[in-house]
């Protein structure tokens, strides 16, 4: 995925300026990650080697990587336990980073066994979310087809096990299997009651992709097949349509993985695709109305609408691998993906927008902005060379 001198320039500029200010690459000591910021800024840094063969991307790259395991693989600073969270010696622990699970980052602490559940305050404390381990697994995947060393694809795996072991509980009212959206920092007791929309299925589209590249870097990873299995089962029946922009990104990035597999052979990501463009296009519907009226930037968030954009970009380039899915034998009638796609591809003014309106000064000068600067400048910079992050 090729992009313009300006946009590449642009991109390098954000997140070179990420790098100092959040200590990548500034002076020791002064590291401040955050889990799903990070798992953008990997890709960023990636797709920036890859379009200018610049190698000090790739080295920010791997030392984010390093730095987000030293950081969000330990307990805080302000914590009593001490020490990897997955509870192993230093030298093992640094030999699988990821196994037990990696902290959200957030500047308050967990909440307390004994102080009251307060969902909103849940956004505000530290924990596990499992849908930012589902962008870190992308993240290492990423990295390993970008460096080709299967430490990364590694990594990725373990942490894809843990997080299925600790987030699927059982209703105790039917039974049923469910994704927990957060645990606690050590996955010992759920932080919440509840579900994420769409957190089964980024578990899914995850531990499909990394059964297959473990097959392509000849690897087993057969422990993950049952995860799959149980990811499968929650995901069956759901409805994955959402006017969240957010949301929408997500769901459209999740088809762009989808698309690719399925030309690659994977059946069941043909069926599940076909589901997830169909959310994908009555949630743009509904999305594109508000949108025409959309509110001054003080009153919105960018990163949610970046979300958008992001997978928004990425639909010209995984509709060509529609044509080459895999009809599935004795279906009928057969969806028309390539169609699907096209109206899908109708709805690209939006990342247009977006990006124009959230690249202006004025509006980055917004408290809205401003709070969340990192994480929309990251995935500004992700909107701008998309190619680091979408398939």
């Amino acid at each position: 995925m090729k992009h313009s001198s300006s946009s590449l320039s642009t991109a390098a500029r954000i997140m070179s300026s990420f790098a100092a200010d959040t200590g990548l690459s500034g002076r020791a000591g002064s590291s401040q990650r955050y889990l799903w910021t990070d798992a953008f800024a990997v890709c960023n840094f990636l797709g920036l080697f890859e379009e200018t063969g610049d190698a000090e991307f790739r080295n920010l790259a791997l030392r984010l990587v390093r730095q987000v395991h030293l950081t969000l693989g330990r307990y805080r600073e302000d914590d009593s336990r001490q020490g990897w969270i997955s509870g192993l010696g230093d030298a093992e622990g640094q030999a699988h980073p990821t196994i037990g699970g990696l902290r959200i980052g957030k500047k308050l602490p967990e909440r307390r066994p004994e102080e009251p559940f307060d969902e909103r305050g849940e956004w505000d404390r530290d924990g596990q979310y499992y849908h930012y381990l589902t962008r870190w697994m992308h993240a290492l995947y990423r990295t390993w087809q970008t460096t080709g060393q299967v430490g990364y694809l590694q990594w990725a795996e373990e942490l894809a096990l843990t997080a299925n072991e600790r987030f699927i509980h059982h209703s105790p009212v039917d039974g049923r299997p469910y994704v927990l959206w957060k645990m606690s920092i050590d996955l010992s007791r759920p932080l919440v009651p509840s579900m994420g929309h769409h957190d089964p299925l980024d578990g899914w589209t995850a531990c499909l992709r990394l059964l297959r590249a473990g097959e392509t870097a000849d690897l087993r990873f057969e422990a993950l097949r049952p995860q799959l299995e149980r990811l499968d089962r929650i995901c069956r029946g759901r409805s994955w349509a959402t006017a969240d922009p957010l949301g929408l990104g997500g769901l459209l990035c999740d088809a762009g993985f989808l698309a690719r597999m399925a030309a690659e052979g994977a059946g069941r990501a043909r069926i599940r695709l076909e589901e997830v463009m169909q959310a994908a296009i009555h949630g743009l519907s509904d999305y594109a109305k508000s949108h025409a009226e959309a509110l001054p930037a003080a009153y919105r968030l960018a990163f949610r609408e970046l979300g958008l954009a992001i997978g928004l970009k990425g639909v010209p380039q995984w509709r060509r691998f529609l044509a080459k899915a895999r009809r599935q034998p004795g279906r009928d009638p057969e969806p028309d993906l390539p169609g699907l796609g096209r109206k899908l591809s109708s709805y690209g003014f939006l990342a247009e927008d977006i990006e124009k309106f959230w690249s202006q000064q004025k509006n980055q000068a917004t408290r809205t902005w401003q709070e969340h600067r990192d994480i929309n400048r990251v995935m500004l910079a992700t909107c701008l060379v998309p190619g680091g992050y979408l398939p």
